[in-house]
């Protein structure tokens, strides 16, 4: 009699957990979404900002960008996503490091080019090998190839500041 109504209790138990999980809503799979969506929309307003000068320290669509700000504005209004100020902040930050093949729109790109090996500029990956980013003085905000001999050559690595899907 004592085992039959443990076991009772024990499938009771089950029914229960199993109804309440499964009104549950799908936490991972919204959030991925919210996620992905997010950074479809950092990267929709990269191109949408195109042509926009470059100005040294300078962090909105009225006074310019240079590389670093971009990505903090694109990632700070698209995304609610506060990334490191400065290019060399971001490459040290703990943001997940991705391999090159394995890059994904939104990803942030970084290169050397100072003529010292250090990292020096930063860009959002778009996909199809390819990246927007604020070049430099005198320059807009431009989509270059990563198989440019220049920026092929500079190239170092990637940071993941979201997790996409």
């Amino acid at each position: 009699m004592f085992k039959s109504f443990y076991w009772l209790v024990i499938v009771s138990l089950s029914l229960v957990i199993s109804s309440a999980s499964a009104s549950l809503p799908p936490r991972v799979t919204f959030s991925s979404t919210m996620k992905e969506t997010s950074i479809d929309n950092v990267v929709d307003r990269a191109h949408e900002l195109l042509g926009t000068p470059y100005k040294w320290g300078g962090n909105s669509v009225e006074q310019g960008f240079d590389c670093s700000s971009f990505l903090v504005y694109l990632f700070k209004t698209e995304a609610n996503i506060q990334i490191p100020r400065t290019t060399a902040a971001m490459h040290r930050s703990t943001a997940t490091t991705i391999q090159r093949n394995a890059l994904k729109p939104g990803d942030a790109v970084f290169f050397k080019g100072n003529g010292r090996g250090q990292v020096s500029h930063v860009g959002l990956y778009i996909g199809e090998g390819k990246f927007i980013h604020s070049p430099r003085a005198g320059k807009n905000v431009r989509i270059d190839s990563l198989s440019n001999s220049y920026w092929n050559k500079n190239y170092t690595t990637a940071k993941r500041f979201h997790s996409a899907g």
